[in-house]
């Protein structure tokens, strides 16, 4: 409960943005990596109380919404195979893919399961010898370390109906890659403190130096956003570019070394598609040769995927920062958290959702009326 007051004090927060206010002298555009950094910042409103000119652009950490098309079609493909039981976290079932999505599949009889832990999904195997058993791995850093162990435990106890649909991004590849875009408007980011509780914040300082840009380490409560704002924009105001924690309470330079230490065993880097973006080179992880028996893409060999995105959804300029969710023209009308069109829509961290679910496409007299009508209905 401590830090659900002391980092969240209204009084101390409005001090930091006037503080933030008196320090910048011109405009700066800053991005937050990761979506629980958006969704905290947008329902906290913490971009409307910045100065004038000081601008957060929404990053596209969001591990659901980077997950490319492709890789949901396999996952459902797979899943509507007799004989499998497929895992998931549950903000994977909605993800649309080009026909339908896993709470599809599971209603026309697929065996699809929401487990809590990767782990989980091991122990399915082992008490069900004769089913196909897959967890649909994706995430960041931040969840690498469980699925890999996921991985390294079903080796070790010999499983062999046990494999692992990877879909893991690396950040800092994407950092080079946003501020090596044609149009990159980012002068500053904010890391994801939870990313760098596993990984540390070693990767960063070359990244400062080549593109010149500040980095700061930070967590998801609204003073702590608010304090690596206002260290980005000292940094900017001063021409500086480093890399600062902000998170000292949980991330260390180093971060977790047995993470990291069994992250560099059962993985690999490689290209990595993401949704909405592309290829980016060396962004992303798969399994290394000595686990390549547990992949789930060479176990079950799906051929003949051929996606197509919504031609209205424009995730991809979203997830790039280009454009504001709100500036997409199906934003609320063909595209709602009920009837997503793309994943920025769907995930609990995707930034559509963010601005959707707390009224950031309505006008004043909108978001008057839309109160009224709920506080009727509770009353009737």
């Amino acid at each position: 409960m401590k830090y659900l007051t002391e980092f969240r004090n209204g009084e101390i927060a409005q001090r930091m943005a006037r503080e933030i206010a008196a320090i910048a002298t011109r405009p700066w555009k800053i991005m937050e990596v990761c979506g629980g950094q958006t969704h905290s910042i947008i329902k906290n409103g913490i971009d409307q109380m910045l100065p004038v000119g000081i601008e957060m652009i929404h990053g596209p950490g969001c591990p659901v919404c980077v997950t490319p098309l492709e890789l949901i079609d396999k996952a459902l493909a797979i899943a509507a195979q007799p004989g499998v039981i497929f895992c998931s976290f549950g903000d994977m079932l909605r993800v649309p893919g080009t026909d339908a999505d896993l709470f599809q599949i599971k209603g026309a009889g697929g065996d699809v399961r929401v487990v809590y832990s990767p782990l989980d999904a091991v122990e399915l195997a082992a008490k069900n010898p004769d089913k196909q058993v897959v967890f649909f791995g994706v995430g960041f850093e931040t969840t690498a370390p469980a699925n890999a162990m996921s991985v390294h435990v079903a080796k070790r106890r010999g499983l062999k109906n046990f494999s692992l649909l990877v879909s893991h991004v690396l950040v800092p590849p994407a950092i080079s890659a946003i501020l090596e875009s044609p149009g990159n408007k980012v002068q500053a980011f904010l890391l994801a403190g939870h990313v760098c509780s596993v990984m540390g914040y070693w990767e960063y300082p070359p990244l400062a130096a080549k593109y010149g840009v500040p980095l700061v380490v930070t967590g998801f409560e609204p003073l702590d956003l608010l304090d690596g704002i206002r260290r980005a924009v000292i940094q900017l105001e001063a021409g500086r570019h480093e890399v600062e924690n902000a998170y000292e309470r949980i991330v260390t330079y180093d971060g977790n070394q047995p993470a990291q230490k069994l992250l560099a065993e059962v993985f690999e880097v490689t290209d990595r598609a993401w949704r909405g973006i592309g290829v980016i080179p060396k962004s992303g992880w798969r399994l290394a040769p000595a686990y390549r028996d547990f992949d789930a893409e060479e176990r079950f060999q799906i051929q003949g995927i051929h996606t197509q995105e919504s031609a209205l959804c424009r995730a991809g300029d979203v997830l790039r920062g280009a454009i504001k969710p709100a500036e997409c023209s199906a934003f609320g009308k063909e595209c709602t958290p009920r009837h997503p069109l793309g994943a920025t829509m769907v995930s609990s961290e995707g930034a559509c959702a963010a601005y959707f679910n707390y009224g950031r496409f309505l006008s004043a007299e909108e978001l008057a009326g839309a109160g009224s009508a709920l506080s009727g209905a509770a009353h009737g």
